[in-house]
C-alpha cells in the first residue's frame, strides 16, 4: 500500500479513484498532567505517535475495503481535548495505481 500526502504518485499512474477514506483514533486514557512539564510533554507526545499509528492502520485497512493499493492527498489532523485525550484523523483518497 502506498500512502503519500500528494496528490500523484511518481511513476505510478493512477487508474480509478475508488473513495474518500479515514481513519481515527482515540486515546483510550487522558494523558496525565503532573508536576514536571517535561514528563507531560515527553508522554503527550508518545501518545499522539501512538495513536497516530493506530489511526493510519484504520486507514490502510479501509482502503484495502475497496480494493486500493494507494492512498493520495492524505491529512492529518491531531486535536487534545480539553480532557487531555488525543484525537487523530486521517482521510486520503483511495485510488488503483500502475
Amino acid at each position: 500500500m502506498i500512502l503519500t500526502t500528494t496528490n500523484s504518485i511518481e511513476h505510478h499512474t493512477i487508474k480509478d479513484y475508488l473513495s474518500i477514506v479515514t481513519g481515527v483514533a482515540m486515546s483510550k486514557k487522558a494523558t496525565a498532567m503532573g508536576f514536571s512539564m517535561s514528563k507531560y510533554y515527553t508522554a503527550l507526545e508518545q501518545n499522539i505517535e501512538n495513536i497516530k499509528e493506530e489511526a493510519f492502520k484504520k486507514l490502510v485497512e479501509n482502503a484495502q475495503k475497496v480494493k486500493a493499493n494507494a492512498v493520495v492527498g492524505i491529512k492529518v489532523e491531531i486535536e487534545l481535548t480539553t480532557s487531555n485525550y488525543v484525537m487523530v484523523s486521517v482521510t486520503g483518497t483511495a485510488v488503483k495505481v500502475e
